[in-house]
């Protein structure tokens, strides 16, 4: 069976989601936790050495070297402003200053400001586009909304079978042709979804590195024509990015914006890196910089079942990474 079609688990309410979400972290919390917890459990003196450990803990689970540089400061300033003596003080402020880097990014997509609202999704290779879909698909229609999917991976196969797999087992309607451009696919699906009264359209396309210049203006075409199709469509173009990659996600991001515009990220394979970090060092990017308004991380995977992506919460992201 297709992993992004394996039956969801028993254990789907809130607390179930939280476990799941503990679990997923389960590698970047050990990442963490070997070293935090022998520098916040114990009464260690403030000094460098210790901020030194710190900053390597922290760099070791990826949430990247100004990010890390971005906290440590916010914590020096905690232990001056309330005459903090040693390091088992810290845990709360460190659990309060990454809960605030990430609360900017933590903002939920909503789909209720036009019918149909179209969601293109786009990444490399690889970064899990189309098992995203799959499990957006199962979330939307869980709170009653109607589906339609469109087929844009037009280059691999595979994808197309995917998303008509799981059309199929949920009775949702998948647009799809055996050959022809990404860009034909989708304004088919969106005109077919508007003629429906469909509620959410959503609209893979195939991976590209942001290097291959050519695809890179194709997945541009892509959402022009999308746009003719539909007037101020597409509502929402998701940026799918593997944890795995860490790093380089921030590159990612920062090429997909300039072509297409990205106003949401969704950050996927949580569970099978010690890397979580990197959705902090994504957020300090994006607050960091001259862009208006921040991405935000719309949704986060951590695992292979239906239920394992859902909307990001800054909060219960770092009770799950520091608790």
């Amino acid at each position: 069976m297709l992993s992004f079609l394996k039956s969801p688990s028993n254990n789907n309410g809130r607390g179930g989601w939280l476990e799941r979400l503990k679990a997923g972290l389960a590698k970047t919390r050990e990442q963490l936790d070997g070293r935090l917890g022998a520098l916040l459990g114990a009464a260690r003196p403030l000094d460098e050495a210790f901020y030194e450990e710190l900053e390597t803990a922290l760099i070791g689970a990826d949430v990247g070297v100004t990010a890390t540089a971005h906290l440590l400061d916010q914590l020096r300033a905690r232990a001056r402003r309330e005459r903090i003596a040693d390091s088992s003080g810290l845990k709360q402020a460190l659990h309060e200053s990454l809960t605030a880097l990430l609360a900017p990014v933590a903002v939920p997509l909503d789909t209720g400001s036009h019918k149909p609202f179209v969601i293109m999704l786009a990444g490399v290779n690889g970064s899990g586009k189309t098992t995203s879909i799959g499990k957006l698909a199962h979330y939307y229609q869980a709170r009653g909304l109607s589906v339609l999917l469109a087929a844009g991976d037009t280059f691999r196969a595979a994808a197309r079978e995917q998303l008509q797999a799981w059309g199929e087992r949920n009775n949702i309607a998948v647009i799809a042709q055996q050959s022809g451009d990404a860009a034909a696919v989708i304004y088919d699906a969106v005109g077919a979804a508007v003629a429906r009264g469909t509620d959410v359209v959503l609209a893979d396309t195939a991976g590209r590195l942001p290097t291959q210049l050519h695809l890179m203006e194709e997945i541009k075409k892509v959402k022009r024509v999308i746009a003719k199709a539909l007037p101020g469509a597409p509502h929402e173009v998701l940026l799918v990015l593997d944890a795995n990659t860490g790093q380089n996600a921030l590159a990612q991001v920062r090429a997909f914006d300039a072509a297409l515009g990205v106003s949401g990220l969704v950050l996927t394979k949580l569970d099978g890196t010690a890397r979580g970090g990197v959705i902090a060092a994504i957020a300090h990017m994006q607050t960091s910089s001259s862009r208006e308004k921040p991405v935000p991380v719309r949704f986060i995977g951590v695992g292979e079942g239906l239920d394992d992506l859902r909307p990001f919460d800054a909060r219960e992201f770092v009770g799950a990474l520091l608790d």
